[in-house]
């Protein structure tokens, strides 16, 4: 990004220590994702935030559609990042109670936001997917999987919607 080298390192395991990374013990064998960034830019340049959209069976639109995956503790923000820093690292670690049948797929993009002429747009600059499954209470993680751009794409109605005072590039952006 902005010609300096970086990476996101993603990881995805269960939980097998649920007190150590903060969570219930009924959340044993889902799983933890850590996803780290590393980038050369120093000071706002490393200025970025994770946007995390998930579908779940459970959830609010069923499987079908994705919707924003919020922090929880904070409550609703005024900005669409559940996790914004300097080289910021992305968390999650879900969790259901009853482990009934379900189907849980998140979506994580990494942005940065950039000035325009009427404020401030977040921009995408590489997203992944990740998720799990739970059949007869047996918790099955996903192998981590590159998205495209067309796939950041298809959340801009939601994003735009739900941050009507943000603005949201399409694409995939490096500068």
């Amino acid at each position: 990004m902005r010609d300096v080298p970086g990476c996101v390192e993603v990881t995805i395991e269960p939980n097998i220590d649920p007190a150590a990374v903060g969570t219930s013990l009924l959340a044993r064998d889902f799983p933890v994702c850590t996803a780290t960034v590393t980038y050369g830019g120093r000071g706002y340049l490393a200025a970025l935030g994770w946007i995390q959209l998930v579908k779940s069976t459970d959830g609010p639109r069923g499987a079908e559609q994705f919707d924003l995956d919020p922090f929880e503790p904070f409550g609703q923000l005024p900005h669409p990042f559940c996790w914004f820093g300097f080289n910021p690292t992305l968390f999650d670690a879900p969790s259901r109670s009853p482990r009934a049948p379900l189907d849980w797929t998140a979506q994580s993009f990494l942005c940065f936001i950039a000035p325009t002429e009427d404020g401030l747009e977040a921009r995408a600059i590489l997203g992944f997917s990740w998720g799990f499954d739970i059949r007869a209470e047996v918790v099955s993680l996903d192998t981590p999987s590159i998205l495209e751009a067309s796939d950041w794409d298809t959340h801009l109605p939601l994003l735009r919607r739900t941050y009507p005072e943000w603005s949201f590039a399409a694409g995939f952006s490096s500068d």
